[in-house]
């Protein structure tokens, strides 16, 4: 059987499958761009240290602990964002360390000027070609949403926040977006930007599948939501 032929489905949300190819396929680099920004409030943990748990995200604790994103990953150089798993240590800036007064506090910001095909979002302003309006899904990283294959996208790169599965008649691997219109506690607000780097056997038409980092239950919370993505050149 050739790699190409080798295919196996999973359930997204109880109702979808996902296809997932057993070749690890190498992809052009494709970077994530957008930095999100974090409230500069005083941490008001005692520990300087937090032990990870399942769903962990640094955008996650720099919102939980009051401290600024960029802070919190310059103090963990180490910890690569996307492998953040239950136990492992990360350094919590402490509140000696954390600016609280002079530190520009960055907010969800999303505005559109249609004209000239400019969005901007979270500060940084990006030139799209066009949008498309979609259904979107969430999947998780468990086994069972991944027929199996581990937490890996449809390359064989793992997964990570910012990665979406989509038809590629509709939105061809590689494309890189902005997300809007959504809601869910371990996504950004407002908006942030993903590629297409998964597919899905049920991901047909104006659908996408978000991934999120965390448990099932907490990712099943997300259900169905009508998005609008911005097609960023």
């Amino acid at each position: 059987m050739k790699w190409w032929q080798k295919k196996v489905n999973r359930n997204t949300s109880g109702k979808n499958s996902r296809g997932k190819t057993v070749k690890l396929l190498s992809a052009a680099a494709l970077a994530l761009s957008l930095a999100f920004g974090a409230s500069t409030v005083p941490v008001e943990a005692a520990s300087s240290t937090h032990v990870a748990k399942q769903g962990d995200t640094f955008y996650l604790l720099s919102k939980k602990y009051g401290v600024n994103l960029n802070k919190l990953m310059q103090a963990n150089p180490k910890i690569k964002a996307t492998n953040i798993y239950p136990g492992l240590k990360i350094k919590i800036p402490t509140t000696s360390t954390v600016k609280s007064t002079s530190t520009a506090v960055m907010l969800p910001s999303l505005s559109v000027d249609s004209s000239n095909k400019v969005v901007e979002a979270w500060g940084k302003t990006f030139n799209y070609s066009k949008t498309i309006s979609v259904k979107a899904s969430a999947y998780s990283a468990a086994a069972s949403e991944n027929g199996g294959w581990g937490a890996v996208d449809y390359f064989g790169n793992p997964l990570e926040l910012g990665t979406i599965a989509v038809d590629p008649k509709v939105i061809p691997l590689g494309t890189k977006v902005l997300v809007t219109g959504h809601s869910h506690p371990g996504l950004p607000k407002k908006a942030f930007v993903a590629v297409a780097r998964d597919i899905g056997g049920a991901i047909k038409g104006n659908r996408i599948d978000i991934f999120i980092p965390g448990s099932q239950k907490s990712v099943s919370e997300f259900g169905f939501q009508n998005v609008k993505l911005f097609v960023i050149k």
